[in-house]
Order: structure tokens, then C-alpha cells, then sequence
């Protein structure tokens, strides 16, 4: 029988898919370092991103038929090693999109209309100085009208490029690798009549230079995308959020840029030094800041869960 790892967990319904499939399903979670010792006797293993299956861990494993990751990112993976033994990297790109753009919109919403500091303010100071917080409260924005910068248009860009849209945002898409790309944009109506946008990217510096928003949404690089360069270049009062992953934005420029104005807000749900996010960023009164949340909705999890059991059938069958 074909045994499988889920040291980070999944949905029922994922593992049910499995098990009916005749898998046998492990889903008791094993520390970081007894997975030399316990990893050997399964023939795949199911993460998300606590687990590390590294080089040397994957050597250990002759067993090892398929590296499943639960969302998008693959860094605490070493996909190259893993396939030069034969063994099957999975992830679920699409599953967790209109999660995470929804997450990354939150946030705009929430710094648009200063709710992260009036969250903070009204419990302590509501009673005595409603009227004087209604006051520093009233010079909120709009998004419809407003330009959405976009790094990164792969799925969960193009998923937010939807929402902006539908909200009635002009959209300036780039994208790292590509220097011209067309997108259609699918619009839902309440009718459910489907509309097409026809959506050209831009380039960097426009986009820069254009955006009252730009949101990230691109793997992890080795070097940050938003640095005191690319701020420089931005329209003061900008918003960045970033619901994509720690280290795509300079979290010491982004700081700077925040005292001095270049910056008006930022929304992060990823951090350079997760768990332990820097001090300054979570009480920095202009930041919007979430645990990495990005997917964790019952509905992206449970469609992460369903993708990774047909992926690994699939991979099992072939």
C-alpha cells in the first residue's frame, strides 16, 4: 500500500479523496528533525510551508515517490534535487488565487479608510473623542477611479486584476519575465454573464510611476522587487501590499519610505523574518499587517486539499 506523509495537514474532503483512492493517509505531524529517522518508510509527503524537504532529507528517502506542497511557493522545497532522484514536485497554483486577492484587497480597503488605526483608537479613546477621531478618519479614499499596480501576472495577479477591475480600477499589470503579455480578464456579473477585458501589461517604471496601489504577487527572489530605487520612483502616498512572499519588498526602505510620506500605507502578510516579523512593521501605526494568511480560507483549503489528492492519484497512476 502506498503511504503518505501529511506533515502540514489538509481538508477532509482531500484526504478522504486519498484514502477512497487506497491510500494509506498519515496526517500525525512529525518534527523537522526526526524526519530523517520517519520520513524513509512513506512514498510521499504532503507540506505547506513548516516543513523543509531538503537535499540532504530527500537522500534519505529511496522510498520517495512524490513532494507535494499545499499553495503556491516551492522555496522550502529543492525541486531540482528531488527530480533528479525521479521524484514528482506537486503544488496547487490555482487552488488558493481568489483567496489570496481577496486578502490582498482587505488590505487596501483597510489602509484606504485608516481602519488599522481606528481598530487601535476607538476601544481606548472612543467614548471621550468620537467626534476628534471622526474628524482624523474623514480623508479616506476610494479604490474605484484609482490606478492598481500589479507585480507578477501569473494566476493570482491576474485574480486580482479581476477584483480591480470589477471595482472599477485602471490596472497596470508587469510582469519580471515577460516583457508583453495580453491577458483576458473573465468579470462575473450577479447574472453570471461573463465579460472579457482586454488587459496589456506595462512596463516597471510606468507602473512606478502611475499606481496609487501596487500589490505584489511573485515567488521569493533572491533579491528584493521594492527597494529605495523603485520608491523613489512612486507617486507619494502610494499603498503597496504585499500578500505574496517576505523579502520581495526592502522591509528597512519600506520603513523609511513611510515615515517620509513616499509611502502612505502598506498591507503585509509576509515578512522577511517570519515567525518573528520586525517590531517597527507590526506596530507602525500607517501598516496593515496579517499572519500569512493569504489561503487560509475554508474555501481555498479545501480546494488545495482536492488538487493536491487528484495531483497525487494522478501522480501515482502514470
Amino acid at each position: 500500500m502506498i503511504k503518505i506523509l501529511v506533515n502540514d495537514g489538509i481538508h477532509p474532503d482531500g484526504k478522504m479523496l486519498l484514502e477512497d483512492a487506497g491510500f494509506s493517509v498519515d496526517t500525525d505531524k512529525i518534527a523537522q528533525e526526526d524526519l530523517a529517522k520517519e520520513l524513509p518508510k512513506y512514498n510521499a509527503i504532503v507540506v505547506r510551508s513548516a516543513t523543509k524537504v531538503r537535499q540532504d532529507l530527500i537522500d534519505l528517502c529511496p522510498n520517495l515517490k512524490v513532494i507535494a506542497r499545499g499553495g503556491v511557493g516551492l522555496d522550502n522545497i529543492d525541486v531540482d534535487h528531488a527530480k533528479s532522484k525521479g521524484i514528482q514536485v506537486i503544488n496547487t497554483p490555482a487552488a488558493s488565487s481568489e483567496s489570496v486577492a481577496e486578502l490582498a484587497f482587505g488590505h487596501m480597503f483597510t489602509l484606504a479608510r485608516f481602519l488599522q488605526q481606528s481598530n487601535r483608537d476607538m476601544p481606548q479613546r472612543g467614548n471621550s473623542e468620537f467626534k476628534g477621531l471622526k474628524k482624523s478618519y474623514s480623508k479616506g479614499s476610494q479604490l474605484r477611479g484609482k490606478t492598481l499596480g500589479i507585480i507578477g501576472f501569473g494566476r493570482i495577479g491576474q485574480e486580482t486584476a479581476r477584483i480591480g477591475l470589477a471595482l472599477g480600477m485602471n490596472v497596470l499589470p508587469v510582469d519580471l519575465m515577460i516583457d508583453q503579455m495580453d491577458i483576458d480578464i473573465n468579470i462575473y456579473n450577479t447574472k453570471g454573464v461573463k465579460l472579457k477585458v482586454h488587459v496589456p501589461t506595462v512596463s516597471f517604471d510606468e507602473m512606478l510611476a502611475q499606481s496609487d496601489f501596487i500589490s505584489l504577487h511573485v515567488p521569493s527572489l533572491k533579491k528584493a522587487i521594492l527597494g529605495k530605487e523603485e520608491f523613489a520612483k512612486m507617486k507619494d502616498g502610494v499603498i503597496v501590499i504585499n500578500c505574496a512572499r517576505g523579502g520581495t519588498i526592502d522591509e528597512e526602505a519600506l520603513l523609511e519610505a513611510l515615515e517620509s510620506g513616499k509611502v502612505a500605507g502598506a498591507g503585509l502578510d509576509v515578512f522577511v523574518n517570519e515567525p518573528s516579523p520586525m517590531e517597527a512593521l507590526l506596530n507602525h501605526p500607517q501598516i496593515s499587517v496579517t499572519p500569512h494568511i493569504g489561503a487560509s480560507t475554508m474555501e481555498a483549503q479545501r480546494n488545495i486539499g482536492l488538487e493536491l489528492a487528484d495531483k497525487i492519484i494522478a501522480a501515482f497512476d502514470s
